[in-house]
């Protein structure tokens, strides 16, 4: 048994590990090994991948590349590879992931269960519209092949699932066209949330990737960065050399806290103010801003932290946006890193997918105990008057209830639940 926690660091509880490295070997380790639950980078932050006293299956050794065709663009590899050597190897051939999260650091079987999404919702939708096939291997040693034209309902369920339908053992993902790793981009400084959706709905049109940085504190008076982004298909430069700071060691107490946030947020919004406008930068800092400063989980502290994200509809994205915004700035808590963006007009294929058409709000919250939970908790009224829904892959104490109202497929997925597979977040939400 050894000690693993989420990226939220809000326990560190006994598990047994087993790690995959050979795919062919899988289903005869699973009828060996009994029950357990398939994880990777282990990137989400509640207890998605988390099985307290039982088994996790570590699939990051499951990372080749099986093949790609570079006249479709059609790459095909295994479930432990991570996002950034997709992008590391098809970018120099003139290819690229569809769609990237904020962390590249992600494995792509991960980002096929949380159907993860990026920037350019409203150009390329969410990650599993990529997914051409997958193989699953359930727990009894069953392999099922499905995709787009075969088995379409295990695809389904499988994008999004959380890991409760099977191993992902290998993927083909459909890439996209890309001219280099360079993006023209453009930063706008706005203060209030008219202002945001205005900036939003202008932006979708001629722009590919959109998103906004707010400060917290500021309520639904909020000032924040409007980030736009195109490729650029006339800049040619050498690639900037990675730098890569780390936090060393876990603090005694959280590093984000009221006078921290009021600083940061403060000279962070008139430092970028100052130097908005146009400029060209390469894809890694403008998709990743976090992934070269290592473990920046542990600024938190001890007692570790929470991300809260929600989507509302648009129709009353304003009203709840400006509710959740009052209740956090009087809470006097808070993110560095708050985001706040619109999705595109389509869904999620997956039954339990979080992308819909309408706003996500993005925020990071020590953990505070009681008042933390507390704050959550008004914050959940807010979305469910809204007919919102929180995203599973950063949640790790939503109601079942809030669960079940914001995922109404929630009943038809538990048909293609695997039996030997459970997670802390499954029981608290599903009932195993």
């Amino acid at each position: 048994m050894v000690k693993v926690s989420s990226w939220g660091r809000l326990s560190d509880a006994d598990h047994e590990v087993d790690c995959f490295s050979q795919r062919s070997a899988v289903s005869a380790e699973l009828l060996l090994r009994g029950a357990g639950l398939p994880i990777g980078m282990r990137r989400s932050y509640g207890d998605e991948c988390l099985n307290p006293g039982g088994r996790l299956w570590d699939l990051t050794g499951l990372d080749h590349f099986i093949s790609f065709d570079e006249q479709t663009g059609v790459l095909q590899c295994e479930a432990g590879v991570l996002l950034r050597d997709v992008q590391r190897f098809a970018i120099p051939r003139g290819w690229s992931l569809p769609v990237t999260p904020g962390t590249q650091l992600v494995s792509v079987g991960g980002a096929i269960a949380n159907d993860i999404h990026g920037k350019n919702h409203h150009r390329f939708g969410s990650f599993g519209d990529h997914v051409i096939a997958l193989e699953l291997v359930r727990s009894d040693g069953e392999r099922i092949q499905c995709g787009f034209r075969d088995r379409t309902e295990w695809l389904d369920a499988t994008i999004g699932g959380m890991g409760l339908t099977g191993i992902i053992t290998q993927a083909s993902v459909q890439m996209r066209r890309t001219p280099g790793p360079w993006l023209n981009t453009e930063t706008l400084a706005y203060s209030g949330l008219p202002e945001f959706f205005e900036l939003a709905d202008q932006s979708e049109v001629g722009w590919e990737h959109t998103v906004s940085w707010i400060d917290c504190l500021a309520g639904s008076n909020v000032r924040g960065l409007f980030m736009r982004a195109n490729p650029a298909s006339d800049f040619v430069s050498d690639e900037p050399a990675a730098r890569s700071r780390s936090v060393p060691f876990v603090p005694p107490f959280s590093f984000v806290n009221r006078l921290s946030l009021q600083a940061f947020n403060t000279a962070y919004f008139q430092l970028k103010k100052w130097r908005a406008g146009t400029s060209v930068q390469h894809y890694q800092p403008f998709f990743y801003p976090l992934d070269n400063l290592q473990n920046w989980n542990r600024m938190y502290g001890p007692r570790g932290f929470y991300q809260y994200q929600s989507l509302v509809p648009r129709a009353s994205a304003l009203d709840a946006s400006t509710a959740m915004l009052d209740e956090i700035a009087r809470s006097g808590a808070g993110s560095f890193l708050a985001v706040l963006k619109t999705f595109g007009a389509r869904s999620s294929r997956g039954m339990l997918g979080f992308p819909q058409p309408g706003v996500t709000l993005a925020l990071d919250f020590p953990n505070h105990g009681e008042q933390t939970l507390k704050l959550f908790d008004r914050l959940d009224a807010i979305v469910a008057e809204a007919h919102g829904r929180l995203y599973a892959a950063k949640d790790a104490r939503m109601s079942r209830e809030l669960f079940e109202a914001g995922y109404p497929h929630h009943a038809q997925f538990q048909a293609y639940r695997d039996p030997g597979i459970s997670s802390a977040m499954s029981r608290r939400l599903l009932g195993w």
